[in-house]
């Protein structure tokens, strides 16, 4: 039925909560830049270049280049001196965010299960994010060891959630047709615009996110047992 498993990562494989966690986070990165800006012009600088980024739709532009160039003529720092201080927060401190995360024991035997079927896996998190935070994610999640078809971050991608062009995109890396794939994540907007290519979609129920309130359109939905049995039955 299926040939590719994309699965959101926040809420859907790993119990983390963003709400609670971005503004964690901030601070977390804001003592980063403790002497060289004031706290928060730092996070109204890095709260608008990550909506920019998002906002952004230029194929010729990933989403860390277009996060960069909104970001750095808002601080005084070069790209060259913030660069390294991003890589060694995203190395050290990041890591330490994990206590604010739990993972979810069926999580990893859905994947397995995927694995074991001969199913490609995507994971498909909104690239806002540079890649090591994502592989600190999935080591939170107990993910991490898994040989994955694609992982979507910052670097690599070109556009974000929900815009379609995200899920566009994802469909042209791996060489496949809508139809070949299952979008499963906890995200009503995010996750199941991806419809609107044809992509079915499985509504993770746990830890939902429906900021709109709107009926959710999908064509599997449960809960993180009723997704096992579900991959089981592919």
């Amino acid at each position: 039925m299926f040939q590719t498993l994309l699965f959101d990562l926040d809420g859907t494989l790993l119990d983390l909560d963003m709400d609670v966690f971005l503004p964690i986070y901030f601070r977390a990165l804001t003592r980063r830049f403790e002497g060289i800006m004031e706290p928060e012009r730092f996070i109204h600088s890095l709260l608008a270049s990550t909506e920019a980024m998002i906002g952004n739709k230029d194929p010729g532009v990933t989403n860390e280049e277009a996060f960069m160039a909104d970001f750095i003529p808002r601080i005084p720092l070069s790209e060259e001196v913030l660069l390294p201080l991003l890589v060694d927060f995203y190395e050290k401190d990041f890591a330490k965010l994990a206590v604010h995360s739990r993972t979810k024991p069926l999580a990893r035997k859905t994947i397995q299960c995927a694995f074991d079927k001969g199913l490609e896996v995507v994971i498909a998190t909104n690239p806002v994010f540079p890649r090591l935070a994502v592989e600190h994610r999935l080591n939170w999640a107990d993910l991490g060891d898994f040989s994955y078809r694609l992982v979507t971050s910052y670097e690599i991608m070109h556009f974000c959630k929900p815009h379609t062009e995200y899920y566009a995109e994802i469909l042209s890396r791996l060489g496949r047709k809508a139809s070949d794939c299952l979008m499963i994540g906890n995200d009503v907007q995010e996750d199941l615009s991806a419809r609107k290519l044809g992509i079915k979609t499985f509504l993770l129920r746990d830890q939902l996110i429906n900021r709109t309130g709107e009926v959710p359109l999908t064509e599997f939905q449960g809960h993180m047992d009723d997704l096992f049995r579900f991959v089981q039955g592919l």
